[in-house]
């Protein structure tokens, strides 16, 4: 790959060993937005900085900028905060250190996702050196960044009341960039373009308390929660579709309460969680396991269903134009075709969508959330290249 040289302030490894020594550990701001702040206002952005709050909640700061007044508006968006480094003395070098060994930049948030926030940054400033500190030489197209800093915590002050500052701002995007490591194995081989949804729930099974030794006086809710959860895994909630793998419920606990072992306890509780596609939608999806749960229990098992807010719906940006260029772009770097997946967790994606299409493409995430996470110059490099790519066709 022949790679042009850019100026040192457009550096991607410069640009990300620098983010790595703000100890921005979830929800501090730690310095990170402060320096994004200082590089972005240098380079002609308007920034504005905001502390979103909420009762019983961590307030967080959040950044966003834009250089250019019209569309369409390309978006990087991204977040400083990492997670916590945990024994700091088991890493072979510092969590926040930024120090490069044989060819390798270590440090908390390296990949997720300080990193693709370096990367992205570097490009744009080299592109815009380029083209005189203009978009486009006839003045329109515009370019911003949206940055949280409550991604890896509960994700109430971050991106979504970011966005709802933009859109009563009168911001508008046309679609969106998310650094997140969305790379298996190697760079280029996963775009990410939807994400499932996400529900918790618990199944509460009402008994009666008694004595082991009379049963009969009492009655065992562990013997309906068995029943129901067996009613309720064993079918499948569907068989995915083009977009998607198959949606899965999984318990994860099993709890009665019970200190003593000659007690029948009066309730048991199971929780669960679902992972889901767009064959469903939350409320569908609430009233299929219900309609399993009462169909399994008839009169003999008295039994509650709680549900736990959600805000990780289900979403897919469906394969088009900007997808095939994003997906040019990489393999003209990396040679690599990348598989455009819906799979992992979830992220910030999931409230961009709302706002306009948005696809994940970043660095690898072998390391994330790891002792000794790290990334090879290389990949920071070549990423850089990719963005640059898509900048240029997307305002050629």
């Amino acid at each position: 790959m022949t790679e042009r040289k850019s100026n040192m302030s457009a550096d991607p490894v410069a640009i990300t060993r620098d983010l790595i020594r703000c100890p921005s550990v979830t929800p501090a701001e730690g310095g990170a937005l402060a320096y994004l702040e200082s590089v972005l206002t240098q380079a002609g952005f308007r920034v504005h900085r905001m502390t979103f709050e909420e009762p019983g909640t961590d307030d967080v700061e959040n950044l966003y900028a834009r250089i250019g007044d019209s569309g369409p508006n390309l978006v990087f968006a991204g977040h400083t905060d990492v997670v916590p480094p945990g024994d700091e003395a088991t890493w072979t070098k510092p969590p926040f250190s930024g120090e490069i060994v044989k060819n390798e930049l270590y440090g908390r948030g390296a990949v997720d996702m300080k990193g693709g926030i370096g990367c992205a940054l570097a490009a744009v400033l080299d592109y815009l050196a380029a083209n005189g500190g203009k978009v486009r030489a006839d003045g329109t197209g515009s370019i911003s960044f949206l940055i949280t800093g409550d991604e890896e915590s509960i994700a109430v002050n971050g991106t979504p009341k970011l966005l709802d500052w933009c859109d009563k701002a009168g911001e508008r995007f046309s679609h969106c960039v998310l650094g997140e490591p969305s790379n298996i194995e190697a760079l280029g081989d996963t775009i990410k373009i939807g994400r499932r949804g996400s529900l918790n729930g618990t199944l509460v099974v009402h008994g009666k308390q008694g004595h082991v030794a009379y049963p009969q006086r009492a009655d065992n809710p562990i013997r309906g929660l068995v029943k129901l959860i067996e009613a309720i895994q064993t079918e499948p909630l569907d068989a995915g579709n083009e977009n998607f793998q198959p949606s899965h419920l999984e318990f994860t606990s099993v709890d009665v309460g019970n200190k003593t072992v000659n007690v029948i306890p009066g309730e048991a509780r199971a929780r669960f969680n679902i992972r889901y596609n767009d064959c469903h939608t939350e409320e569908s999806l609430k009233a299929l396991i219900e309609k399993r749960a009462f169909r399994a229990a008839g009169n003999a098992i008295r039994f509650s269903l709680e549900w736990q807010p959600s805000n990780a719906n289900v979403f897919v940006t469906a394969p088009g134009p900007f997808t095939e260029m994003v997906t040019n772009a990489i393999h003209e770097v990396t040679g690599r075709s990348p598989v455009l997946s819906t799979t992992g967790g979830t992220s910030d994606a999931r409230f961009i969508t709302h706002h306009c299409p948005v696809v994940e493409f970043g660095l690898v995430g072998q390391t994330m959330h790891q002792v000794d996470e790290r990334v090879p110059v290389a990949d920071l490099r070549a990423l850089t290249v990719i963005y640059r790519k898509i900048l240029e066709r997307y305002f050629a």
